[in-house]
């Protein structure tokens, strides 16, 4: 046979049935990939199909809401509400809950951003889909509440990046991370990257950060930001604006992402329930950290936070051993209290 053709490929779904044994979950994941297959065709033909700009509306977070970012969103709520295992979603465009009807309700509660980095799509820059997925607890019939839990008990996390290719990144709970490129040919994520890791040496010396924020942000931080850039061997700076494409090219490169509170943003930028979990997730069992930084008085992981609502926030600073220890030594020289890694 050709070398070009794989006669037994592994597809993202056969990949979660091996991995769990869980119908519910392969009908979930083939749902959430036929989602990102459309999201993949939208962003694909956004000029041909005059999808860009406005929609006239800002999501629950008080951001303008783009043409892609409405369409990514229905086509996401529409394949998970038709899955019929799903009990609540939540989604960064809208401000409540979606709770399925009980004829099409199932036993998974997810929360999504459909389209992250969506203000870059006007400029054909990369954006992305992040996803984390939790099961009902016993005695629920899926209520908001199910969802306002730590990351330790979210089931599954990822991420697809719309690029060059369009890869999924994805791991349950407690396993490896792994990635999958959609194989157009066919129609299937594919499975490309076994056993995600950071570089054992940290790798490349990048950090990511919207140091147009510096002003706000405090000491440590802008310290820490300094000695990446003057030390010894001064890193690189790359800030792409979508949170997938920066921390897929963090885990890839290696490197530290960086998007800390501040004075104007106490809390974090960042949504806790669909970008700073489920990026938590997948870094620390890709063998990264990540911290929230000082926060609420505090060093902190993100995967520890209770949200208190579902659009709740998070700071974040997510990256290799080497470059986050950077970050926390220079709060110890502040006279602070930070971890040693």
């Amino acid at each position: 046979m050709s070398e070009k053709f794989d006669a037994d490929a592994l597809t993202l779904n056969r990949f979660v049935m091996a991995n769990s044994n869980d119908h519910d979950l392969v009908i979930l994941m083939n749902a959430i990939g036929t989602a990102c297959k459309l999201i993949t065709s939208a962003v694909q033909r956004a000029g041909v199909a005059k999808l860009y700009g406005l929609a006239g509306e800002v999501n629950s977070t008080g951001d303008d809401q783009k043409k892609l970012d409405v369409l990514s969103n229905d086509m996401m709520i529409n394949a998970l509400v038709n899955s019929g295992v799903c009990c609540v979603l939540v989604s960064e465009e809208n401000e409540e809950a979606i709770i399925v009807p009980p004829g099409r309700a199932g036993k998974f509660c997810v929360a999504f951003d459909p389209l992250d980095g969506s203000s870059n799509i006007d400029c054909n820059v990369s954006v992305g889909t992040i996803f984390s997925v939790y099961e009902r607890p016993p005695g629920s019939n899926g209520t908001v509440d199910d969802l306002l839990r730590d990351g330790s008990e979210c089931l599954c996390a990822g991420y697809v990046a719309y690029s060059s290719a369009v890869e999924m990144v994805f791991t349950f709970k407690g396993k490896s991370v792994h990635g999958f490129c959609l194989d157009s040919t066919i129609g299937e994520f594919v499975h490309t990257r076994n056993k995600m890791v950071f570089p054992p040496d940290g790798g490349k010396r990048i950090y990511s950060a919207n140091e147009g924020n510096s002003v706000h942000w405090d000491q440590p931080i802008r310290d820490a930001i300094e000695v990446f850039k003057s030390g010894e061997k001064p890193y690189a700076a790359r800030y792409v604006g979508s949170m997938v494409a920066d921390i897929h090219r963090t885990i890839l490169y290696g490197g530290i992402y960086l998007y800390p509170a501040d004075n104007k943003s106490p809390k974090g930028k960042l949504r806790l329930l669909y970008e700073g979990i489920p990026m938590a997730m997948i870094i620390e069992q890709a063998g990264g950290i990540a911290s929230t930084g000082m926060f609420e008085g505090k060093f902190q992981n993100v995967i520890d936070l209770v949200p208190d609502e579902i659009h709740a926030k998070c700071p974040i600073i997510m990256g290799g051993k080497r470059d986050v220890q950077v970050v926390y030594d220079q709060y110890k020289k502040a006279g602070i209290d930070a971890p040693t890694l």
